[in-house]
C-alpha cells in the first residue's frame, strides 16, 4: 500500500461532531488513512462497524455466537491487559463493577471518575453494558440495533455453526430484509446501497488478496454492482441479480493467501479495515466531552472480537488508539491534558511494536500516522514561544515528548538496527530535534521583538532601537532559562546554551550591520554598543552556567558565540576621534603660523595671540574627550595627551623658528 495518504475530510469532520461542544475549539486532524475511492460516509462506516461488532460477539439467547480469538495476537499493550482476561465472555456483562477501577486507564495514566459523577455530568442514565455503550457512542438507534439483531438471528438459524468471519456479512444482511421492514423506502434504498459500496470497497478496491486483471469474478461483480446502483435489488434468493451478486462476491471473498484459514476476505483489506476500526475506536471516547470513557476496559474487550473479521492485530489497535487519543486531545483545544498523557503513553507501545515488524501495510500506516502527528506537534514546537504560556505550559512536556518520539520513528531509530546502535547515536536524533525546536522558536521570537521595538521607537525617541532590542532579548533569554529550558532539558541537557547561542547570533547579525555603518562615536552609538556589550556578557554567563557540568564544558556552543567586540569598536572610534582632533590642531597650527606676524611691537603683550588660542583649543579638546560616552577614559587618555603634546612641541618649534635672532 505504498501510496500517498490523502485527507478523508468528511470522516474527520464527522469525528469533530463527537467532541464536547464546550471543548471542541479546534478541528480534528486530517485522517492519516488514504481515501477509500468509494463514497462511504462516516455514518455508513459507523453502521458497518457496529454490525461487524455485533456479528462477531453478540449473544443469542443464553449463548454468544461462537468466537475464536486470533491466535497470532498475543496481548502486549496497555489496552489488551484489561481485555484478554475475559475475552470469551458475553458483551452483555455489567460495566458497573469494572468502570471504577479501569486497568486500561491506569496503564495510560488516566484518572477514573465515579459512575455517579459521570451520570450527573451527562444528566442521563449511563449504559449498563459495553454493547449498549458502544451503540450510543456510535450513534446507532435502538430501532437499527433491533433490526441488526433480528437479521443476525435469522442468519444464525440458517447457517448454524458458521463463524462470523466465514460469512460475507453484506450479502447476508442484504438477503434478510425487504422494503416493508423499513419505515421509509428511501432508508431501505440507502441501506442496500451501503452494502453494495462495502462490497465494492472490500472486494474490488481494497481486497486483501490482490486481484488479477483477468479475474472473471471481479469483472462480473463490478458489472452487477454498477447495474444495481441505479435501482433497488430484489433480495429473494431466486433473484437473478442476487444470485449473480452472491456468486461473484463469494468467489472473490473465498480467495486466500493460506488455504488453512476458513475466513472470508471482504473487510480485512487495507485501508477499508482501518477506516471501519477507526469508527469502533471512537466508542472509547465520550460523545459529550471527548474524554476516555470509564468503561474503556469493557469496550476494548469487545472491540478485540472484531479483529478476526477486520484483519486487525494488537499492533494496529495500538496505532489506531494512539492516533485517536492524540486526535481527541487536539479536538479538546489542547485542554484535556489527560488525553495528551494517554497518547504519549500509548505511543511508547507503538514504538515497541514498530521495532518488531516489517509488515509493509503496517509500516505505511505507521508512517502516515506519525507524519500527521509530527506535523501538528512541530507546527507548535517550532514556535513554542507563541504556543505555550503560563496558562498551557503543562501541555508542553507531553507535546515535546510526542514530537521527539515521532521524530525517532521517522528517523528509523525503531528499525531492526536500532538495538545495535549506541546510545550516543540514538541521542543525536533527539538532540537534533530539540535544537531545531529551540533555534526556530527563538528566531521567530527575535523577529517579533524586532517588530515590537520598532513600534516603540516613536514613544521612546531618546533611546536607540537596538538598545531597546538588547533589553528585550535579555529578558527573553531569562524567560527561556526559567520557563522553557527546564522542560527541554529532559531531552537536551544543554537546551539553555542552544537558546542563548541562537539569541546571540540573531542579535549579532543586527549589531554587525549597525557597526558597519558607524563613522563616529555619537551618544546613540555609544549607548547601543554598551547595551550590546552587556547583552553579550549576560548571554555568555548563562551559557557558561548551563554547561559547567557538561563533558566539554559547553565549548561547542560558546565557540558559536562569535564576539561582538563592542568595547574594541568603541575604543577604535575613540582613537579615530583622537587622531582627527590631533590632526585638526596640527592643520590649524600650520595655517596660523603662516599668517601670524611675529613683530614684538605688534604683540604688546610679548606673546603671540595664536598661543592663547591654541591653549584654548587644547583645553576644549580635553573637555570634549572627557564628555565622550565611554568608560575607558584612562586607557585612551595617554593617546590624546601624547598627540596634543606632540602638537604643542611642534608649535613651539615652529614659533621659535619664526621669531628669528636678536
Amino acid at each position: 500500500m505504498a501510496r500517498l495518504f490523502r485527507d478523508s475530510s468528511s470522516r474527520s469532520s464527522d469525528l469533530a461532531a463527537g467532541a464536547a461542544a464546550g471543548n471542541a475549539s479546534a478541528l480534528p486532524l486530517p485522517s492519516p488513512l488514504p481515501d477509500l475511492g468509494v463514497p462511504l460516509s462516516a455514518a455508513e462506516l459507523r453502521a458497518t462497524a457496529y454490525e461487524i461488532l455485533i456479528a462477531a460477539s453478540r449473544a443469542t439467547g443464553a449463548k454468544p455466537l461462537t468466537y475464536i480469538p486470533q491466535s497470532a495476537s498475543t496481548p502486549s499493550s496497555t489496552a489488551t491487559a484489561a481485555s484478554t482476561s475475559s475475552l470469551s465472555s458475553s458483551i452483555h456483562r455489567s460495566l458497573m463493577s469494572t468502570a471504577a477501577a479501569s486497568k486500561v486507564k491506569k496503564a495510560l495514566g488516566l484518572r477514573s471518575s465515579s459512575l455517579s459523577a459521570s451520570s450527573k455530568r451527562h444528566g442521563t442514565r449511563r449504559p449498563a453494558t459495553a454493547a449498549e455503550l458502544v451503540r450510543v457512542q456510535l450513534r446507532v438507534t435502538e430501532q437499527a440495533d433491533a433490526r441488526i439483531r433480528r437479521a443476525l438471528l435469522r442468519i444464525a438459524a440458517g447457517q448454524l455453526g458458521r463463524h462470523a468471519e466465514s460469512m460475507v456479512l453484506p450479502l447476508e444482511f442484504l438477503q434478510q430484509f425487504k422494503a416493508s421492514d423499513f419505515p421509509d423506502p428511501h432508508e431501505y434504498e440507502a441501506w442496500q446501497l451501503r452494502y453494495l459500496k462495502l462490497l465494492e470497497a472490500g472486494l474490488l478496491f481494497h481486497p486483501l488478496v490482490p486481484l488479477k486483471k483477468s479475474d472473471i469474478s471481479a469483472q462480473r461483480l463490478r458489472q452487477v454492482i454498477h447495474g444495481a446502483y441505479g435501482r433497488p435489488i430484489e433480495t429473494e434468493k431466486n433473484s437473478k441479480l442476487m444470485e449473480g451478486l452472491c456468486s461473484a462476491a463469494k468467489a472473490l471473498a473465498g480467495r486466500s493467501l493460506c488455504e488453512t484459514f476458513d475466513e472470508c476476505h471482504w473487510a480485512d483489506g487495507f485501508p477499508l479495515n482501518l477506516h471501519i476500526y477507526q469508527m469502533l475506536i471512537e466508542a472509547c471516547f465520550d460523545s459529550e466531552d471527548g474524554a476516555v470513557v470509564d468503561e474503556i476496559d469493557g469496550v476494548v474487550e469487545i472491540l478485540t472480537k472484531t479483529w478476526v473479521i477486520l484483519g486487525i492485530n494488537q499492533m494496529f489497535h495500538n496505532l489506531c488508539f494512539a492516533w485517536a487519543l492524540f486526535n481527541h486531545f487536539v479536538m479538546s483545544g489542547q485542554a484535556d491534558i489527560e488525553l495528551l498523557s494517554g497518547a504519549e503513553n500509548q505511543l511508547t507501545e507503538v514504538v515497541k511494536d514498530a521495532k518488531t515488524t516489517n509488515d509493509p501495510d503496517y509500516c505505511d500506516v505507521l508512517s502516515s500516522t506519525v507524519n500527521s502527528i509530527m506535523g501538528w506537534t512541530e507546527k507548535r514546537l517550532l514556535a513554542y514561544h507563541e504556543t505555550f504560556s503560563a496558562s498551557n505550559i503543562d501541555s508542553m512536556q507531553g507535546i515535546v515528548s510526542i514530537g521527539v518520539s515521532t521524530a525517532k520513528i521517522l528517523a528509523k531509530d525503531i528499525s531492526h538496527e536500532y538495538r545495535r546502535k549506541r546510545k550516543q547515536e540514538t541521542d543525536v536524533v533527539v538532540h537534533s530535534r530539540i535544537e531545531t525546536y529551540i533555534r526556530s522558536s527563538l528566531r521567530t521570537a527575535f523577529a517579533q521583538k524586532m517588530e515590537e521595538t520598532g513600534s516603540k521607537r516613536s514613544s521612546r525617541k531618546s533611546m536607540p532601537v537596538l538598545s531597546i532590542l538588547s533589553k528585550a532579548i535579555s529578558d527573553l533569554a531569562t524567560k527561556e532559562k526559567t520557563f522553557y529550558s527546564p522542560i527541554l532539558k529532559k531531552w537536551h541537557p544543554l537546551a539553555t546554551s542552544v537558546a542563548v547561542a541562537t539569541l546571540h547570533s540573531c542579535f549579532g547579525n543586527e549589531i554587525k550591520q549597525f557597526i558597519a555603518g558607524l563613522t563616529e562615536l555619537t551618544p546613540d552609538a555609544a549607548q547601543v554598543l554598551k547595551a550590546a556589550d552587556k547583552l553579550e556578557k549576560d548571554l555568555v554567563n548563562i551559557a557558561v552556567e548551563d554547561s559547567v557540568n557538561s563533558d566539554d564544558g559547553g565549548k561547542l556552543f560558546i565557540r558559536e558565540m562569535l564576539p561582538y567586540e563592542a568595547e574594541n569598536v568603541m575604543a577604535n572610534l575613540v582613537k579615530a576621534w583622537v587622531k582627527e582632533r590631533v590632526d585638526r590642531l596640527k592643520g590649524w597650527i600650520d595655517r596660523n603660523l603662516q599668517q601670524e606676524t611675529w613683530n614684538p611691537k605688534a604683540n604688546g603683550e610679548n606673546f603671540a595671540p595664536s598661543s592663547v588660542k591654541m591653549m584654548r583649543i587644547i583645553d576644549e579638546t580635553f573637555q570634549a574627550f572627557f564628555q565622550l560616552p565611554i568608560t575607558m577614559h584612562s586607557t585612551l587618555h595617554s593617546d590624546l595627551t601624547a598627540g596634543l603634546d606632540k602638537n604643542l612641541q611642534y608649535y613651539v618649534s615652529k614659533s621659535k623658528t619664526g621669531c628669528g635672532t636678536y
